[in-house]
C-alpha cells in the first residue's frame, strides 16, 4: 500500500511525521515537494530585513522525517479520481491514499498589470527580491497592496529597515476594506491601526487598486501613487497543481473516496457553513485529522475491509486566537483579549518556536524565539 503526501508546508508536513508513526511499516510513505526543505511561511517576512533569519526559519526535510521518501519536484496535477499524481520531472506517483497539502498561490485577480509588476511573498526569493529593492534606492516609496496579516507585516518590516538605515522612506498599505486586518475583532483592528500609525506607516482603508503599471499604481478612486517598489498581498488562490482552485471540503476534509486535502489549499466549511480563515494555526489543527483519518482508512483495509467503514474524525475549527508583527512591535488577541508590546511578541515567538519544536528543529526554535525577542 502506498500513501502520498503533497506539499511540504505546514499541513504537509504534520500529516506526513504523523503517518510515520501512525502506519504499519509495511506502508509505503512519500512526500512531494518541489523544495528540499520545510518553510516556516509565517517568519518569511523576517528575511526582508534579517536575510540570516533564512537560515533558521528553512528546516531541511531529511532532517525531520525518519522513513518517508521524500521527492523533490513540482506536483503539475493530481487526478483524485484515478488516484495519480503527475510530476514536473515527467513520472507519475499512483497512491492509494493522499493528502493534498500544497497550500496557496498569491491570487492577483486579473487586475491589469498588478502580477506584471508586483512582487508577492511566498517564498524565499521573493523576500530577498523586495530587500534588494528597497536597498537599492535606498527606501524610496513602497506600495503595499493588502493589509490582512501578511501586508501589514511586509509594511511593518519595510518601516523597521528604513528606520535602522535612516533611509528616507515612504510606505504605503493599502487595503480595500474600510478597516485593516479585515474580518477581525474591531479592537484588535484599531490596535494594529494605531501601531502601523505609529510606525509611520500611510495607512489606505477603502482603497481599491484598480491597474497599476512599471511606476504606479492606479486607484479606482482615480488617485495614483507612485512607487520604487510594489509587494502584492491581496488574497489567495488555489495551487497550479488544482488548477488555481482551492478544494471544498467540510469536516472530514476528504475529497474523494482516498484523498485527503489540508492547510490553504482546502476551503474549509464549519459547522455553520462559514469558511474557515487561512492560517498556520488552522492547517497544522486541519493536518492532524486528515493524518488520523487516512490511518483509520488503512488500518481498515489491511485489516480485510469488512463492514461498515469507520467513523472518521471531524475539523471542527476553534479559533487559536492571532498574532501580528508591525517591525520589532506586535498584535495579539488571545480570547477577549488584545495584547501589544512585549507580551504580543512573547506570543509571537512561543508560537513559531513551538512549530520548530513540534518538527525536531529545537536549535531553529531557540534562535527564532531569541529573533523575536
Amino acid at each position: 500500500m502506498h500513501v502520498a503526501v503533497f506539499g511540504a508546508g505546514y499541513a504537509g508536513l504534520t500529516v506526513a511525521r504523523r503517518l510515520e508513526r501512525a502506519l504499519p511499516a509495511t506502508v509505503e510513505l512519500t512526500l512531494v515537494d518541489e523544495h528540499p526543505y520545510h518553510l516556516v511561511q509565517h517568519e518569511l517576512h523576517r528575511v526582508i530585513r534579517r536575510p540570516e533569519v533564512a537560515e533558521t526559519i528553512r528546516v531541511p526535510l531529511a532532517d525531520t522525517l525518519d522513513h518517508t521518501d521524500v521527492v523533490v519536484d513540482r506536483v503539475e496535477s493530481v487526478d483524485t479520481g484515478a488516484g495519480t499524481a503527475e510530476l514536473a520531472d515527467g513520472r507519475t506517483i499512483d497512491y492509494d491514499y493522499a493528502a493534498i497539502c500544497f497550500g496557496a498561490e498569491t491570487a492577483f485577480y486579473g487586475l491589469p498589470g498588478v502580477e506584471e509588476h508586483a512582487l508577492p511573498l511566498k517564498r524565499l526569493a521573493h523576500a530577498d527580491r523586495i530587500r534588494s529593492q528597497f536597498h537599492a534606492v535606498e527606501g524610496g516609496q513602497f506600495v503595499v497592496g493588502g493589509a490582512g496579516l501578511s501586508g501589514i507585516q511586509v509594511a511593518g518590516e519595510l518601516a523597521a529597515t528604513a528606520e535602522e538605515n535612516d533611509y528616507d522612506a515612504e510606505i504605503h498599505l493599502l487595503e480595500m476594506a474600510n478597516a485593516v486586518a479585515p474580518g477581525f475583532d474591531a479592537e484588535f483592528q484599531r490596535t494594529v491601526r494605531e501601531t502601523l500609525d505609529d510606525s509611520g506607516i500611510d495607512v489606505h482603508t477603502g482603497a481599491t487598486v484598480a491597474e497599476a503599471t512599471a511606476d504606479t499604481v492606479e486607484l479606482e478612486s482615480g488617485e495614483s501613487l507612485a512607487y520604487n517598489g510594489f509587494v502584492w498581498t491581496g488574497g489567495i488562490r488555489g495551487p497550479d497543481a488544482l488548477s488555481g482552485e482551492r478544494r471544498e471540503t467540510r469536516g472530514t476534509l476528504r475529497v474523494d473516496d482516498t484523498t485527503f486535502v489540508a492547510g490553504d489549499a482546502a476551503r474549509v466549511a464549519d459547522s455553520d457553513g462559514e469558511p474557515v480563515p487561512a492560517s498556520a494555526q488552522t492547517a497544522l489543527r486541519e493536518a492532524k485529522v486528515a493524518a488520523g483519518n487516512i490511518a483509520t482508512l488503512v488500518d481498515y483495509d489491511l485489516s480485510g475491509g469488512g463492514g461498515f467503514e469507520p467513523r472518521l474524525d471531524r475539523y471542527t475549527f476553534d479559533s487559536p486566537g492571532w498574532v501580528v508583527t508591525v517591525g520589532d512591535d506586535a498584535v495579539a488577541q488571545v480570547g477577549p483579549s488584545v495584547l501589544q508590546g512585549q507580551a504580543a511578541r512573547a506570543a509571537k515567538a512561543t508560537i513559531g518556536a513551538a512549530h520548530l519544536s513540534s518538527v525536531g528543529a529545537i536549535t531553529d526554535a531557540s534562535r527564532l524565539a531569541c529573533e523575536e525577542l
